[in-house]
């Protein structure tokens, strides 16, 4: 394959892979994600866009709620429950035990997660704050 700039072919290939591995690595980061919501609230996301930046991978889920979930939320009262278990529950866990496979697959320990919902629009947002950089060169992947 050859760099777009002339004939130097080494160079654009090698960022062709790391892209390829680092996309690789957001995909699967999600799939972390989706699966530990899905056992948790008995629905995960039905998308999901992961950017990682410097020690963090700042997550944005959306179509987080279940079909009761959106049936509670009708009202004011709901909406803050739903959001409170949504936000806590979340935390809570991270708290006690990182999810399977998730640090061996950054290469570091998680630190800290801010997490919140907007339960209108049914987006949620995740910040995983990480021991060490993730990677030199900010990425991103939906899945």
């Amino acid at each position: 394959m050859k760099c777009p700039e002339g004939n130097r072919e080494k160079p654009y290939e090698a960022m062709s892979e790391g892209v390829t591995s680092m996309s690789k690595k957001i995909h699967e980061f999600n799939d972390i994600i989706r699966k530990l919501r899905k056992e948790l609230f008995g629905k995960g996301p039905e998308r999901i866009h992961t950017v990682f930046v410097e020690n963090m991978a700042v997550s944005t889920l959306y179509g987080n709620l279940s079909a009761s979930e959106q049936f509670i939320a009708r009202t004011p009262e709901g909406r803050e429950m739903v959001h409170a278990a949504r936000t806590s529950l979340i935390q809570d866990l991270y708290s006690k035990q990182t999810p399977e496979g998730m640090e061996e697959l950054i290469g570091a320990k998680l630190v800290h997660l801010f997490s919140d919902i907007k339960i209108e629009e049914n987006i949620a947002v995740s910040v995983f704050v990480f021991d060490q950089k993730i990677d030199d060169q900010k990425e991103a992947l939906q899945s």
